[in-house]
């Protein structure tokens, strides 16, 4: 095996504790198991408070009311449990992690109050998981899907449609700037987009009836005439309507075999 072929198995050894555990990698003989250990579950911790305080700022925002630290839950023997089976990056572990934070600060007794909570932390969840798993890292000449001329579209993976019952949009630049009485969101239904772009770059936006009934139904087998039927919507407005889906990552096109 070469040095770089070495490098990678010990790179992936570090980010992935199923492979650590696998005969795989055990019958390499590498590196220490234990001294290895310590490290991975070092780098797990870095990793995911770089990515609990950034998806998670808004929560961290209220700690001074709620009196927990969403990043608090790192040292924590529910995270402890997670680093058994974490592979740093995928979408699984974001989605195990976020759910761990989630869970502490939804059992917080505020201060003050925050009827808002729950839709919050489900907008911080799922900004988590989406940023996560495989991304493109270089460009290709037609893009991921294809072009996507008259071919089926489907849900792109990590693509989430919020319903709340709060207008969070409204609130969270305010609750960033300083306060003493926590910020209100205005109690009205809104739908809310989370999309992330092949390269990762994650995007919220708020989604109409249109771009609901399209996310809701793009599955790669419904063709463009079966999505405008059962959406009820003009041609012309599911085009545009995929158009914005597709350049925000929420959608691709199907090319068939």
């Amino acid at each position: 095996m070469s040095d770089r072929g070495l490098q990678d198995l010990v790179l992936r050894a570090l980010a992935d504790a199923p492979f650590r555990a696998s005969r795989e990698w055990q019958d390499q003989a590498l590196a220490d198991p234990g001294r290895l250990e310590r490290f991975a579950r070092f780098l797990a911790r870095h990793y995911y408070y770089e990515r609990i305080v950034h998806f998670f700022k808004y929560s961290g925002a209220l700690a001074p009311v709620t009196g927990r630290r969403p990043e608090a839950v790192l040292r924590s023997a529910s995270f402890d449990a997670l680093l058994a089976t974490a592979v740093l990056g995928s979408r699984e572990t974001a989605r195990a992690v976020a759910s761990v934070v989630v869970r502490d600060v939804q059992a917080a007794t505020p201060s003050q109050p925050i009827p808002y909570l729950s839709d919050l932390l489900s907008y911080e969840r799922a900004m988590m998981i989406a940023e996560a798993g495989p991304r493109v890292w270089r460009e290709t000449a037609q893009g991921e899907g294809g072009s996507g001329k008259g071919a089926p579209p489907e849900l792109v993976e990590g693509t989430v449609l919020l319903d709340l019952a709060y207008d969070l949009p409204a609130v969270l630049p305010r609750l960033l700037e300083p306060w003493t009485e926590v910020p209100q969101a205005p109690s009205r239904p809104v739908k809310l987009l989370v999309a992330r772009s092949p390269h990762g770059r994650v995007t919220v936006a708020r989604a109409d009836a249109a771009v609901a009934s399209v996310v809701e139904l793009a599955d790669g087998r419904k063709t463009l005439a079966d999505l405008a039927r059962q959406a009820g919507l003009r041609a012309a407005d599911l085009e545009a309507a995929l158009a914005g889906l597709a350049d925000l990552g929420a959608v691709r096109f199907t090319t068939g075999s």
